[in-house]
């Protein structure tokens, strides 16, 4: 049965083609994984199914009744409410129906039997809607997911206001898989997840009768918990039955099969124009000649799209510094409240250590601190004198400017052309560099910032969770131009698969920290 059905989307978005008559079907229980490189349009096909975008052309159709759940890239929470009431909104509409059976509860104090007879019948079918959605048992149900997800641990009476963005992610996440939805649509669900919640949403994902559609570019993740591949690719979504693993397999086939093709008709074409060039004039062969040309002219071209842009990263290594670049003694970290216990830090000249940790413990107030971008609470740190930075934040740049205007204005020296070289070199079409940053998908928006950070020279990186957005042919060249780098690198990263092999130690912050994990 299909709950889900997009017929002939055509949209474009910035002036630039991001589907042309794609179609797409949803069946119950499927568990689809919606993938394609950064900027494919991915997440605008996601607006478009739920109605937050109209196409240009094409048509969206559900099955009638059914509910679905979207965890978006940018989802926000309201202000001023606890991690509780949040989650407790998921059964808003429970609430709500708990809120009319009081009322006629309390309008039955004064009514004729007549009527007390029909207001009985409706409690008593309320009460059966409560009973059997076990509303009476949703704050057992609440603390059961917030500890799968980590948020029990930041505490459930915590103002919202005062999470960090991954932590408000998390709730963000919780509120929907609460919500237990006929069909679930996440998009990019593990980009603020830590290994253990990681694992606690693939084995929920795993059991999880209803459908639900995924973005993700965590390839281990996706192949868990997915029977289904959409595939995006210049404009064409096409339709994958089986794992992750099964659709690598039948892609590189469906190529080879296109490649072998291609190549057979371009020499069927070479013949049968020599033919023609060579017959036209001649009476006695012309009508031979004007038959091929009608059989050329019938014939439909098979086209073979162009490679996929492989970003190039580099980074330009600065002066040696001194053997130790960066050193702390008794450091506190945090903002208001300490977020660790008294350490002592020594980051030695080229040494390359990747910073784990779940959500909330202050990995990026420890960068942050470290760098001396804000105090710390107790403690000193000492730089190297001949220090220089090259720093990757988490947050996204979301401004009106292009993103030739946000680089140029970093470094207004360069040409245009030499402009336009540097951000077409980490993977960037003239598209995505005359588009607006706000408007770029986040892995766009990352190839940015990594752009700026690439122009001047450094003998120490800081990255913030620079992998969340970017898809696999760009992490495989960020983890080489790590690798590569002749320098120190202090890395936060909640992919494990990503950092080994580059870093010779791992912190894990919740060792120093003043919460329990």
């Amino acid at each position: 049965m299909s709950i889900l059905n997009a017929e002939n989307i055509s949209h474009s978005f910035g002036g630039r083609q991001i589907l042309e008559d794609a179609s797409f079907r949803l069946l119950k229980g499927e568990h689809i994984g919606l993938i394609g490189a950064n900027g494919e349009g991915k997440s605008t096909f996601l607006k478009i199914i739920t109605g937050e975008l109209t196409p240009e052309e094409g048509k969206v159709e559900w099955c009638r009744h059914i509910t679905y759940g979207y965890l978006d890239q940018y989802s926000t929470l309201e202000k001023g409410k606890t991690i509780m009431d949040i989650l407790r909104g998921a059964f808003s509409h429970l609430s709500d129906l708990e809120a009319e059976m009081i009322a006629i509860y309390d309008k039955m104090a004064d009514v004729a039997d007549d009527e007390m007879a029909n207001l009985m019948e409706e409690v008593g079918t309320i009460q059966e809607i409560l009973d059997s959605s076990g509303y009476y048992t949703i704050d057992t149900k609440i603390v059961e997911y917030a500890n799968g997800l980590g948020l029990s641990e930041i505490g459930l009476d915590k103002d919202v206001t005062e999470l960090s963005g991954g932590q408000r992610a998390k709730v963000l996440l919780a509120k929907v898989l609460l919500e237990n939805p006929m069909i679930l649509i996440l998009d990019e669900p593990t980009n603020f997840l830590d290994e253990n919640h990681i694992n606690w949403l693939t084995d929920f994902l795993q059991n999880y009768e209803n459908a639900f559609i995924l973005v993700s570019h965590d390839m281990p993740f996706l192949t868990k918990v997915t029977n289904v591949i959409y595939h995006l690719e210049n404009t064409v979504l096409t339709r994958y039955k089986g794992t992750y693993d099964d659709f690598l397999r039948m892609y590189d086939l469906k190529k080879q099969q296109v490649e072998q093709a291609f190549k057979k008709q371009q020499k069927k074409i070479a013949d049968l124009e020599d033919f023609v060039a060579r017959n036209k004039a001649r009476a006695a062969t012309a009508t031979l000649a004007r038959s091929r040309q009608r059989e050329l002219d019938k014939m439909e071209k098979i086209t073979i799209a162009p490679e996929k842009i492989r970003p190039t990263f580099s980074f330009k290594s600065d002066r040696t510094p001194g053997k130790v670049v960066i050193s702390a003694k008794d450091l506190v970290i945090g903002y208001d409240s300490p977020l660790s216990k008294k350490i002592d830090i020594e980051i030695e000249r080229n040494k390359k250590i990747a910073i784990k940790g779940v959500n909330g413990l202050g990995k990026s107030t420890l960068l942050k601190t470290l760098l001396k971008l804000i105090p710390p609470i107790e403690g000193d740190i000492q730089h190297d004198q001949f220090i220089n930075v090259g720093y990757f934040e988490q947050e996204e740049i979301a401004s009106d400017k292009t993103a030739l205007a946000e680089f140029w204005d970093t470094f207004p020296s360069l040409t245009n052309a030499e402009a336009r070289a540097a951000l077409a070199k980490c993977g960037l079409t003239t598209d995505h560099i005359t588009s607006q940053m706000k408007v770029l998908s986040g892995g766009e928006n990352a190839k940015v910032r990594l752009c700026k950070i690439m122009q001047s020279p450094a003998n120490i990186l800081v990255l913030d969770e620079p992998t969340n957005h970017l898809d696999i042919m760009a992490k495989e060249e960020l983890a080489k131009a790590i690798k590569e780098f002749k320098g120190t690198v202090l890395l936060v990263c909640h992919e494990a698969e990503f950092y080994q092999g580059i870093v010779d130690e791992v912190w894990d912050v919740s060792s120093w920290s003043t919460k329990i994990v």
